[in-house]
């Protein structure tokens, strides 16, 4: 697992590849905090103080290595600082250094659409973690036909990649690419095909072994799905 061992290393390239985690998963950890009943002041000092920690390996110390999860083991650490370490962080002064850049204000919108009651802090960390993975293949699947000069081809058939019946007909797609229905249908089924491919290798990055892929996967959709 390429993240878990980014977060267990301590070369440069593994603090490096950390780094770049803590920006793509601030949003979940942020999200969880906010449930535990902090206010969004104290949240965000909080989770910028636990990336400091993470980075400095103050808040992995004692999260036991067989949490092969990558989701797991940010949840530990974060209890872990959160029950040893936040206390100390508290009497610092208030906004001491940004280790991660985020905007606050998309996180709170996202926690007013979502009644608190019908949320735990775990299963709000879940589902905001399986969406910003989501998030994350979409935009490396963008990214890749960017590079193959293929933009309006995405921009045209992204909205397939939600299902049937969450985008317009074929017909109408094929009209706007200057393509018919079956050579439509093809295009679909390769971006899809392509989208799948990326979820499972973005996953596999997030477990300790290849036999967890499937089974992680499942769950990340179920949770994306309301299960």
């Amino acid at each position: 697992s390429v993240v878990l061992t980014a977060a267990r290393s301590d070369t440069t390239q593994a603090r490096d590849a950390l780094a770049k985690l803590c920006q793509t998963y601030w949003h979940p950890l942020y999200t969880y905090v906010r449930r535990r009943g902090y206010s969004p002041e104290d949240a965000e000092d909080l989770t910028q103080s636990f990336f400091a920690a993470l980075l400095e390996r103050k808040a992995v110390s004692t999260v036991s290595p067989e949490k092969g999860r990558f989701r797991s083991f940010l949840l530990a650490s974060l209890n872990h600082f959160l029950s040893d370490e936040w206390d100390k962080a508290r009497a610092q002064k208030r906004g001491g250094g940004k280790i991660v850049s985020f905007d606050t204000q998309t996180a709170e919108s996202w926690l007013e659409q979502v009644p608190a009651q019908n949320l735990t802090p775990e299963k709000a960390f879940e589902m905001r973690w399986a969406i910003t993975l989501l998030e994350q293949v979409y935009r490396k699947l963008e990214e890749e036909h960017r590079q193959q000069g293929k933009t309006e081809l995405f921009e045209v058939l992204r909205t397939t990649l939600a299902g049937p019946g969450n985008s317009a007909p074929y017909a109408e797609l094929g009209q706007r690419l200057g393509q018919n229905e079956g050579a439509v249908k093809v295009a679909v089924h390769r971006l899809r095909q392509r989208y799948r491919a990326l979820l499972r290798t973005t996953i596999a990055e997030t477990v300790a072994t290849d036999a967890e892929v499937e089974e992680e996967l499942r769950y990340l959709l179920r949770i994306v799905a309301g299960g």
